[in-house]
């Protein structure tokens, strides 16, 4: 039988009131949608495996929603060894022909193929630029844009900056990385704030982005 400590209870006897859910961004509504928002959606991120891992999220994410994509992610990480770009970028056809068999993840030949090729590009740029993090941030200068939308329907689907980061990720061989995606992939990497001004996280993320060096 479940033992109720005596914090869960009042001076009455009576259990105490869960204490009410802080504003949080419209989408983030089911439990994982929640964790993800309130501890990585909008965070400043640097990490080069990171950075790949999430591009290759948010291309398998075309056509679905960001839950179906949260909730397969340990599968992806399973899948694409860890998201080591060294390692995905040996796979083979074969590989492509296992991994449509998975169902730990988006089992589309395009997105598979996709993140192999996506890998080899990653690896040119690296060469070249010294760290895909490196390449990315100075798309914003080095700091994350701070957006300041108070409803959801301000928020855009797309920018100038997001068009701009497509068409050269395009031009270096990157695919399923369309202006769309190349925003969600910013909104979630961090290099724009756009939790909603009513929302407890952007404050926070502002900050984050505040003390970068």
């Amino acid at each position: 039988m479940a033992r109720v400590t005596s914090r869960a209870r009042t001076a009455t006897g009576g259990a105490r009131p869960a204490p009410p859910a802080p504003p949080r961004c419209a989408w983030a509504r089911d439990d994982l949608d929640i964790r993800y928002h309130d501890t990585e959606w909008g965070v400043p991120l640097h990490d080069d495996r990171a950075l790949f891992e999430l591009l290759t999220l948010e291309g398998a994410q075309a056509g679905l929603s960001w839950s179906t994509i949260l909730r397969k992610r340990p599968g992806y990480r399973a899948a694409f060894a860890g998201f080591d770009p060294v390692r995905v970028a040996r796979f083979t056809s074969a590989s492509v022909d296992r991994l449509l068999g998975d169902d730990g993840i988006v089992r589309h030949r395009g997105k598979i193929e996709a993140t192999i090729g996506n890998a080899r590009a990653f690896l040119s740029m690296r060469a070249e630029h010294g760290s895909f993090d490196a390449y990315l941030w100075r798309f914003v200068g080095g700091r994350p844009v701070q957006n300041a939308w108070s409803a959801p329907g301000q928020v855009p689907a797309m920018s100038e900056l997001s068009q701009a980061l497509s068409r050269d990720l395009l031009a270096r061989g990157f695919t399923f990385v369309g202006p769309t995606i190349c925003y969600a992939f910013m909104q979630a990497g961090g290099f724009v704030n756009d939790h909603l001004t009513g929302c407890f996280r952007h404050r926070e993320v502002r900050r984050l982005g505040n003390v970068l060096d």
